[in-house]
């Protein structure tokens, strides 16, 4: 049996149409004021697309079944859902361990929250003994796993124990496994976060965020959703919907062409090191990103321009494939202190061979 046949499903269909329908509408009208009264104190039915939306919940709904979650909440983007669950968890003099290196925004967010009272404890997510000597007294951990920019497999299971008997709960930013290589849930973190832009819609089109957990602390973020201005757009849903349906066969074959393209890499006498997170304890499967360390920065920048099927850009998890010097984002590197010849690969949907042989002749002008 196919455990991602709900991916498929769109039900109802009453005219039988292959597609879902989109409630591309602001608003829903009703014929009396008790009905409008009852659906804005009960949200038995929808009234204001900025609370609730049919198209909107169908995406959760999908969401929370991938993530073995009670339900999920979507955003209008990832940096949306973090903002809303940090603001919502978190009261000044909460402290917050982070382990990473984290992604870019959640970064320089938690930074931000100092302003506000609420400190974060910076730490390798492969320090087990530090994080759990951390842990005592502070309010949340924040995990991603993979690790940002060096990819980095966190013993999650562990973590999450340790967070727990510490008293504090779990997030973990899961964007790269797409509810498919690996299920947070299972390994007991308590919420699971998407930026999903990337795998879940799958084609470059879409900004757009998601937390899945249980109910009881996903109400506690819905009102900062809602005050926030932060609830995804029908039309984006409907668009994530149609991406979940290729989800299982598009990430399969990212994983596979950059397989590839790691073990190249890893043999190329130009490349001194290929952070690329292999399948095992935690991940089910390869992804798509992977980093690559060449000689320094000038290295870096002269292998990215001369790549012409791996395009330039931020982001990543669309049917392109793109590069991305830490060079080009001195924030980042200034935070992590990485190395200067350090670029990020997304290895897309295009023809492995071409992909290799554009690799190739990248590199053929460090050697």
């Amino acid at each position: 049996m196919d455990p991602y046949a709900f991916l498929l499903d769109d039900e109802p269909r009453p005219l039988g149409e292959a597609a879902p329908p989109i409630y591309q509408t602001s608003l829903f009208a009703f014929d009396t004021v008790e009905e409008l009264e009852k659906a804005m104190e009960t949200h038995a039915a929808p009234y204001y697309s900025r609370v609730d939306n049919p198209t909107v919940r169908q995406f959760e709904e999908k969401i929370a079944r991938l993530e073995h979650a009670e339900d999920a909440l979507a955003f209008a983007s990832g940096m949306g859902a973090i903002a809303a669950a940090l603001l919502a968890l978190l009261r000044p003099g909460d402290r917050v361990v982070a382990a990473g290196p984290l992604y870019a925004g959640a970064y320089h967010l938690l930074k931000r929250l100092a302003a506000w009272g609420i400190e974060t404890t910076f730490l390798d997510a492969r320090d087990l003994e530090g994080i759990q000597a951390a842990l005592p007294g502070a309010k949340l951990l924040y995990l991603e796993a993979p690790t940002s920019y060096t990819f980095a497999v966190p013993p999650v299971l562990r973590l999450a124990e340790a967070a727990r008997a510490a008293g504090a709960l779990s997030l973990i930013d899961a964007t790269y496994t797409a509810g498919i290589l690996a299920n947070p849930r299972a390994q007991g973190v308590d919420l699971v976060l998407h930026s999903a832009s990337k795998f879940f819609s799958g084609h470059s089109d879409t900004v757009a965020g998601v937390v899945a957990g249980d109910r009881a602390l996903l109400d506690r973020i819905r009102p900062y959703r809602t005050l926030l201005g932060a609830k995804l757009g029908p039309f984006e849903a409907w668009l994530l919907v149609r991406g979940l349906r290729t989800l299982p066969l598009r990430l399969a074959r990212h994983g596979e062409t950059a397989s590839q393209l790691a073990d190249y890499l890893e043999r190329h006498p130009a490349v001194r090191r290929v952070y690329f997170p292999r399948p095992g304890k935690y991940l089910r499967g390869p992804g798509s990103l992977f980093g690559v360390e060449l000689a320094d920065e000038k290295a870096a920048r002269a292998f990215a321009n001369a790549l012409k099927h791996f395009k330039k850009g931020v982001s990543w998890g669309g049917h392109e494939s793109l590069a991305l010097p830490l060079a080009a984002q001195p924030r980042v590197r200034e935070a992590y202190g990485f190395p200067g010849g350090l670029v990020r690969l997304h290895a897309g949907l295009e023809d492995a061979g071409a992909l290799l042989k554009d690799l190739e002749h990248a590199l053929e002008i460090l050697t």
